[in-house]
């Protein structure tokens, strides 16, 4: 089983696992990265089928994902945007000996909308991505970049990031792409938000236009956990917003939770 990168940076007692959205890698994270390099150890991994991981064949299902990541890295805490917060929860839930905190950033337990969760895409949203994915992938990559940058007060800087980091290096598998969708749409982690026992942040852009702000507002109320609206963040407020993000993870780095 070819191994997944996970890139090491920075310096400092207080460890963070990054883990990024569909369609992107690692380096997305660039802004959170230079900010936090003096006082934290980043452990940025790209996810399979993404970035310097493209051609690993660890499967991308939450549970056996979180696994093989939780085996690579130190204690630490967990820091999951978008389909990267899946892994991060499940890493939360099912191994709290390797997680001292999470963060969930733009990110909920479930994505899709359904008759008791409104706080979501429709599902067909996502089939839609899977299918125009065979038949023009750069256009389909192009759409769901700027659905994500949507409603952000920087929204132009995020997309040309954002744009940047999808297209410039190690562009996703498709099969990894047609995975992630699967993943987003069938995972439903609410259940499990009352056993959570790490201390945990909820961050959310006021103006996402894929993850509403109640969605993390709820789920935090369900684990205990702080909830933070960024008000001119989008969907991607680590770019644009990056130190209302630092802001938001404050009590998690500070912390020292056993």
């Amino acid at each position: 089983m070819s191994d997944l990168s996970i890139q090491t940076e920075g310096r400092g007692a207080t460890h963070l696992v990054l883990l990024h959205g569909w369609a992107m890698h690692g380096g997305v994270f660039a802004p959170l990265v230079e900010a936090l390099r003096d006082r934290c150890t980043l452990h940025v991994v790209d996810l399979p089928g993404h970035g310097r991981s493209r051609d690993s064949d660890v499967p991308l299902q939450p549970a056996g994902c979180a696994r093989v990541i939780a085996a690579q890295v130190p204690p630490a805490i967990w820091l999951g945007w978008s389909l990267g917060g899946l892994y991060a929860l499940q890493a939360t839930l099912d191994f709290p000996r390797d997680v001292r905190g999470l963060a969930m950033l733009c990110a909920s337990p479930r994505f899709v909308r359904g008759d008791d969760w409104p706080y979501a895409v429709s599902p067909e949203i996502l089939q839609n991505f899977g299918r125009e994915l065979g038949t023009d992938y750069v256009g389909t990559l192009e759409r769901f970049l700027a659905l994500e940058a949507l409603g952000s007060d920087c929204a132009q800087a995020d997309l040309r990031k954002l744009r940047a980091d999808t297209f410039n290096d190690h562009p996703p598998q498709v099969r990894a792409l047609i995975e992630g969708l699967a993943v987003l749409e069938n995972t439903d982690l609410r259940a499990r938000l009352p056993d959570l026992a790490r201390p945990s942040a909820w961050i959310a852009g006021r103006r996402d236009r894929l993850i509403p702000w109640q969605a993390m507002q709820w789920s935090a109320g369900r684990c205990g956990g702080a909830f933070t609206n960024i008000a001119g963040g989008g969907h991607a407020p680590f770019i644009g917003h990056t130190q209302a993000v630092i802001a938001a993870l404050e009590p998690l780095l500070a912390g020292e939770p056993a």
